[in-house]
């Protein structure tokens, strides 16, 4: 009994991290673009704040690949 439930735990975990971890990637392509869109003399808040959510997100995710 036990044992299912650390099986459905770990199913559920292995899947959220497959959930973030593609909405990092996508984020880190729209930050790519975002930066791409700036000049050398500029960087916009939307930068700023894509960078900030990515690094909160991939914290979040190091705590879970580590485990609950």
């Amino acid at each position: 009994m036990q044992t299912e439930a650390a099986l459905a735990r770990n199913a559920e975990r292995q899947k959220t991290l497959t959930q973030d971890t593609q909405k990092l990637l996508k984020l880190a392509n729209e930050l790519n673009e975002a930066v791409n869109k700036t000049t050398q003399n500029t960087l916009s808040l939307d930068v700023i704040r894509k960078a900030e959510e990515i690094e909160k997100l991939a914290k979040q995710v190091k705590e879970k690949m580590k485990g609950d």
